[in-house]
């Protein structure tokens, strides 16, 4: 997979010119939307099918600053995937050293339209099936 890349906005940015921490967690989503569309499971294609994956649980750990005009890399991994939960892991580096500015994960359930629990691996086997293989990839 390749990582998704960030341009920090300078709206993103406080007044001492340092990235605001809750724009890393904007990142975290636009990261899992782009690595979904990657495997071929977009958003777009889950809500076409009635999948909805709210986030029911996050965790942001702050490494190191960004600032305006830095490029972040979001690598996005799959942690672990059950019947109904999705564990995703995140890994952001700047581009110009590498240096580990952010990590974190969020925890998904996946609904129908309806509100009802969904179980992957039953009702939507090959989406689950494609992020199992991710999971083991990532051991």
């Amino acid at each position: 997979m390749q990582p998704y890349c960030h341009h920090v906005q300078y709206y993103e940015t406080d007044r001492m010119g340092i990235t605001h921490h809750s724009n890393y967690i904007r990142w975290m989503e636009e990261a899992r939307i782009d690595f979904l569309a990657q495997i071929g499971w977009s958003y777009a294609r889950l809500e076409e099918l009635g999948i909805l994956s709210p986030v029911t649980a996050l965790d942001c750990r702050y490494k190191a600053s960004t600032t305006f005009d830095d490029q972040v890399l979001v690598e996005v991994f799959v942690r672990e995937v059950k019947n109904a939960r999705l564990i995703i892991g995140y890994r952001m580096t700047r581009a110009c050293d590498g240096a580990e500015v952010c990590t974190g994960q969020s925890e998904h359930c996946f609904v129908s339209r309806e509100g009802k629990i969904l179980r992957l691996r039953r009702d939507y086997p090959a989406f689950f099936e494609a992020l199992e293989a991710l999971a083991q990839a990532a051991e």
